[in-house]
């Protein structure tokens, strides 16, 4: 079942989903797995977050940064998602070192993929199948339906992955070279919710919505019982 949440602009978007999280966040204790995305959403949503914590005084101190994926850069690059976050985000919020973990699209993509890997089964429980369980994934849609960096293009390699994260290296959209979460981990997720912003993705968005649809989105949202969406579509 899809839970879907329609809003007048982006602004609106980011800043109901930043509200709703963290009145989860003040009613939680002890640590808290989430994973973030990029996308032209990504900016003023970390921005909301940021503001709305700084005046509510609801803690971000005991959630664990995770990426739903990330492009294979340097992470100051202008591109990159850690440094997006990190600037918009874990610097206003004085987030700590030790609760940020990055994917490191600077280093060779098989060598990112085994450092996260690592990472994210040295902190995160695992199901009965061993999968990483978050308590949240963020994401967003591309026009093509693509979602994290899972591609209408996939391989089988990157489709039939059992693993936390995958190296893709025919990306449809540039860099071509990317690391993402897999399916079996944004089906095992606690939640997810995504942030649909931009008229130029309207028709992909119905398609995910179909119960027969074929984007990778429609892919996610038919392998989990709940999603949520916030939408200006």
């Amino acid at each position: 079942m899809q839970q879907v949440k329609t809003f007048k602009d982006d602004a609106a978007v980011a800043r109901s989903a930043a509200a709703d999280w963290l009145a989860v966040l003040q009613n939680h204790s002890g640590p808290y797995f989430a994973a973030l995305s990029g996308g032209g959403i990504a900016k003023p949503f970390f921005a909301a977050i940021a503001e709305l914590a700084g005046t509510s005084g609801v803690s971000l101190q005991n959630v664990h940064f995770f990426w739903a994926d990330e492009r294979c850069l340097p992470p100051d690059d202008s591109e990159s998602n850690f440094r997006l976050a990190n600037e918009n985000l874990f610097q206003p919020l004085r987030i700590a070192a030790d609760k940020i973990h990055r994917l490191k699209g600077e280093l060779p993509p098989q060598a990112a993929v085994a450092e996260a890997r690592a990472e994210i089964f040295r902190i995160l429980p695992k199901n009965s199948e061993g999968i990483p369980i978050f308590d949240l994934v963020f994401l967003g849609i591309g026009p093509d339906g693509h979602t994290a960096s899972l591609m209408p293009n996939a391989k089988p390699e990157v489709l039939e992955c059992r693993e936390p994260y995958v190296h893709v290296d025919n990306s449809s959209k540039p860099p071509p070279n990317r690391i993402t979460l897999t399916y079996p981990v944004l089906a095992a997720a606690k939640d997810v919710w995504t942030l649909v912003t931009g008229q130029g993705k309207s028709q992909a968005f119905r398609e995910s919505l179909r119960p027969d649809g074929k984007t990778p989105f429609a892919r996610v949202l038919q392998s989990r019982a709940e999603s949520r969406i916030y939408s200006d579509v």
